[in-house]
């Protein structure tokens, strides 16, 4: 699936990144943000589309009602975290101060990127779950 493989791809960058370095320069700091931001947009768009395949439709679409069905059908273990990461990505146009790229670095760092994690392995599992309900109709 297009949209699941986007969120892996944009997410492996992000594990990838150097916060020692995010400490010292500016531009790589936003560019931290940037990914994260990225990442959080393709991963409540895969979460949808894997709604959807099992049958699951939010009315809106927005990325709060995919999070909240995505937790109600077991999809998203941690709503807080991911509540927190929606009002955080929300924010991050608008963080002018260094106190608060800080935390939200280290709020990526520490509990973002490991959400992540857990929702691309749960999203790939949901996703064969409907490819073998999908290969045992034929």
């Amino acid at each position: 699936m297009k949209k699941l493989d986007n969120f892996s791809k944009c997410l492996n960058i992000l594990k990838e990144a150097d916060f020692d370095l995010a400490d010292e320069n500016d531009i790589y700091r936003t560019g931290v943000i940037g990914q994260f931001n990225l990442t959080f947009e393709l991963a409540w768009k895969a979460l949808q589309a894997v709604l959807r395949e099992h049958g699951a439709e939010a009315g809106t679409g927005s990325p709060r009602e995919i999070l909240q069905l995505g937790y109600k059908f077991g999809f998203v273990e941690d709503p807080a975290v991911w509540l927190a990461m929606l009002k955080k990505r929300n924010m991050s146009v608008h963080i002018y101060e260094e106190d608060e790229i800080d935390e939200m670095l280290l709020l990526i760092r520490d509990s973002f990127i490991s959400a992540f994690m857990v929702l691309e392995k749960t999203l790939r599992e949901k996703l064969d779950e409907v490819n073998r309900s999908f290969s045992s109709d034929l």
